[in-house]
């Protein structure tokens, strides 16, 4: 198949062969996969700045969706490669095959760098994912950070940045940049940041930004990283998000309200007992999915509520395929008892869900969330139990809404039981969805503005070339008025802390549709 990339796929194409550190945060849907995949190609055979490529990618992502996207077009045949996962054995056998790019599973990336045998030689490195090495402390974050100094070229991808806050970021740029933006030590990073928030004495449990601490971190990473919508950029079939809510009855809301006051719950079959308030919000969403597991291991069932509502759903939806997603390996243990349904784990469930011949899909957001092409096989996602984590809850949806779904809508309906945990979590989603959005918003591409310079003044230097000068983009306090010949400025007025704006670019008094144009102030390094 042919190539024919979208405006936004060429600008960011470019943008990352221009910079040996890029932080690319496309929002699911957007071919994060054939953007990189392109650009890798172009670093391999054109310029010769890359030689061996490595990419860490999520299980199934790096099992599937690399290896189909790079077979699948025509102008990356040339691109050679191989798929290090599964046993020891085969993970060997796949790093002796001489390739352009080694994809391998990011839970195996410690072993590659530390006890695999094999020389670590790769001057490129794509972590698909990057959201993946937020933890300072993960084996994969150690790994990688040592052997960060030999890499000339680094790609983080991902369309959740910062699925729970602002403090995930610093492990992520620590791996990019090697400390120089956010600083070296998650220490420093605090304390320049953020100020204590819930506490117990000298115990610290949580931090909070201080005053203006968003904008600052958004200004010191802004010229390393660049963030697009779909919603910007493609036609998205329409979301449609909804609840279907279900109710306890009285003594089953009794039942609920004794664990979360008392911490222990008895049942007939055994006792339930929450040592702290973590583990309780997880017995409480056990309780508001239906079931919940006692001291023993056993699982308790408490109500059919979510159970009842899912059968009403895929009666109505009269045939057509539904994809339901757990959380609690009870969850699936009684959607399998209750519904003749099909778990999404293999590459032939993900092949026989995308051509229709799955009814009924489940899959756990953890192991399906991230890459996973599951737009052609249905339009209709159903949360039977939620997750605290936005990434897992924004990615599992974009496996349906995403570029190349069909149909004209896609639904995404929430079972809920009114009263219960399950309205928290769903509150704490849409509030970390506000925080995550600010950040992509902070550096997302004016790319409208930038087309606009390249096709009405003559001569203006492309996007590309001035990343390869590093030019500084930044919006000056007021406008320069262009009138006809659109001749260019070198306006030395102050820089604000704002982006490139595309405001008053229409405006009736000017016959040529342009009043006013931002201004590039260009600083070679």
């Amino acid at each position: 198949m042919n190539f024919e990339p979208h405006d936004y796929q060429a600008y960011a194409i470019d943008y990352i062969e221009a910079h040996p550190v890029a932080a690319v945060l496309l929002d699911m849907g957007l071919g994060k996969t054939v953007i990189s995949l392109t650009a890798i190609a172009d670093l391999l055979f054109d310029s010769f700045d890359a030689h061996r490529v490595l990419v860490v990618a999520p299980l199934r992502v790096a099992r599937d969706t690399w290896p189909a996207e790079i077979e699948k077009w025509a102008h990356l045949q040339d691109l050679t490669y191989t798929v290090a996962v599964g046993s020891t054995r085969e993970r060997k056998a796949a790093l002796m095959v001489s390739a352009d790019i080694t994809i391998i599973n990011r839970e195996n990336l410690s072993w590659l760098i530390e006890s695999s045998g094999f020389p670590f030689d790769y001057d490129t490195v794509v972590i698909d994912e990057l959201s993946s090495f937020k933890n300072h402390q993960s084996k994969r974050f150690k790994a990688l950070l040592r052997v960060r100094p030999k890499l000339k070229r680094i790609i983080g991808l991902t369309g959740t940045p910062s699925s729970n806050g602002l403090m995930d970021l610093w492990a992520e740029f620590r791996l990019l940049d090697m400390g120089h933006r956010l600083g070296r030590f998650i220490t420093q990073y605090r304390n320049t940041f953020f100020l204590p928030d819930k506490r117990n004495g000298q115990i610290i449990y949580s931090y909070k930004p201080m005053l203006g601490a968003e904008e600052a971190i958004y200004s010191r990473i802004s010229d390393i990283t660049f963030s697009m919508k779909s919603t910007d950029h493609l036609k998205m079939p329409e979301l449609v998000s909804t609840r279907y809510e279900v109710y306890l009855s009285d003594a089953e809301a009794d039942r609920y309200e004794e664990l979360k006051q008392a911490l222990i719950l008895q049942f007939p079959d055994g006792e339930v007992t929450a040592a702290n308030a973590a583990a309780l919000t997880g017995k409480l969403a056990q309780l508001s999915n239906g079931a919940i597991y006692a001291d023993t291991g056993d699982t308790i069932e408490f109500h059919d509520r979510k159970l009842d509502a899912l059968e009403d759903i895929i009666e109505s939806a009269n045939g057509k395929p539904i994809l339901v997603a757990y959380w609690f390996r009870h969850d699936l243990q009684r959607i399998k008892k209750r519904f003749d349904v099909r778990e999404l784990k293999s590459s032939k469930d993900i092949a026989d869900w995308n051509n229709g011949k799955i009814p009924v899909a489940v899959i756990h957001p953890a192991s399906a969330g991230h890459g996973l092409n599951l737009q052609a096989g249905g339009s209709t996602l159903i949360w039977f139990g939620l997750t605290w984590s936005l990434e897992l809850y924004q990615q599992t949806n974009a496996r349906l809404w995403r570029q190349g779904q069909s149909s004209g809508t896609v639904v995404i309906q929430h079972i809920i039981t009114k009263g219960t945990i399950d309205e928290r979590i769903l509150k704490a989603l849409e509030a970390k969805d506000r925080t995550q959005a600010a950040l992509i918003d902070a550096v997302k591409v004016a790319l409208e503005v930038c087309r606009l310079w390249m096709t009405l003044i003559p001569g203006w230097p492309t996007p590309s070339w001035c990343w390869q000068q590093r030019i500084t983009m930044r919006s000056l306090t007021g406008f320069d008025k262009i009138r006809h010949g659109m001749k260019r400025t070198n306006s030395t007025r102050p820089i604000s802390n704002t982006k490139p704006s595309s405001r008053a670019l229409s405006d009736s008094s000017v016959p040529d549709g342009l009043n006013y144009f931002p201004v590039w102030t260009v600083r070679r390094s």
